[in-house]
């Protein structure tokens, strides 16, 4: 299970309305990739179509689609959104994240 906490949902919501995606249908794809300083990142997009080996799940009116590989290193992540003059953005809270590099977009286990 992946959440989405109250500020992320916000968030979300207004930047799929901007870029044409409709938050009741359409998807926010989450992956994890290799690469990054600490040696997997986070990879996010929208998306209007789910893929037979994903994962769907839906928190805070945000549906989330996971690969199947992507799921076992994301399981129990919450996705934050850190606004302001000094936010980061959108920030994963992965308990299994072993290590995360300074700016928080790759980590590793």
């Amino acid at each position: 299970m992946i959440k989405v906490s109250d500020t992320a949902s916000k968030r979300i919501i207004d930047m799929m309305k901007d870029d044409g995606f409709d938050a009741t249908r359409d998807y926010v794809r989450v992956c994890v990739k290799s690469g990054g300083c600490s040696g997997l990142s986070y990879e996010l997009k929208f998306d209007k179509e789910l893929g037979e080996n994903d994962k769907l799940f839906e928190d805070n009116n945000v549906k989330i689609a996971v690969e199947k590989k992507s799921f076992l290193y994301l399981v129990g992540t919450v996705l934050e959104y850190s606004g302001g003059l000094n936010g980061k953005g959108f920030v994963f809270n992965n308990p299994n994240a072993q290590r995360t590099c300074g700016c928080g977009e790759s980590f590793s286990l």
